[in-house]
């Protein structure tokens, strides 16, 4: 068995964002050379997140309207986490969006379905962050 790694790193101009980066992760299993397996993708910042879901702008201010309504920036005051930092939110969110997804690799190519694609979740944003994608295979 073969194994497989690669960080991605990101920097978001805003707060909060979500980056389409199913292409990125095809790129790293193509330099793999894994063809049967399973690829990790996980955050490893605990302000940002990875999950997979539906590449559709309307959906994506879905979740924004809902992560805020679940979890708003301000009052920055309404949170014990905040003293030296005003990130509790972002803390939140990541926590309700997921930490990492586990993809199938068959035939060299990720198993998603006819929608999936996966993101990126910046919640903290303006400062480089990374993404660990591990491949273990044949």
């Amino acid at each position: 068995m073969k194994s497989y790694r690669k960080e991605l790193w990101f920097e978001t101009r805003t707060r909060r964002a979500l980056v389409r980066i199913t292409d990125d992760l095809e790129q790293v299993l193509h330099e793999s050379g894994i063809g049967e397996g399973l690829l990790l993708c996980n955050a490893m910042h605990i302000t940002t997140s990875v999950f997979v879901n539906d590449d559709e702008p309307g959906l994506h201010q879905d979740f924004e309207d809902w992560l805020e309504q679940l979890a708003p920036e301000k009052p920055h005051s309404r949170y014990r986490h905040n003293g030296y930092e005003d990130n509790a939110d972002a803390h939140l969110k990541r926590t309700i969006m997921g930490r990492e997804v586990t993809l199938a690799v068959t035939d060299g190519q990720l198993d998603l379905g006819p929608w999936e694609q996966v993101f990126y979740g910046e919640f903290d944003g303006k400062r480089r962050k990374r993404v660990l994608v591990k491949i273990i295979g044949e």
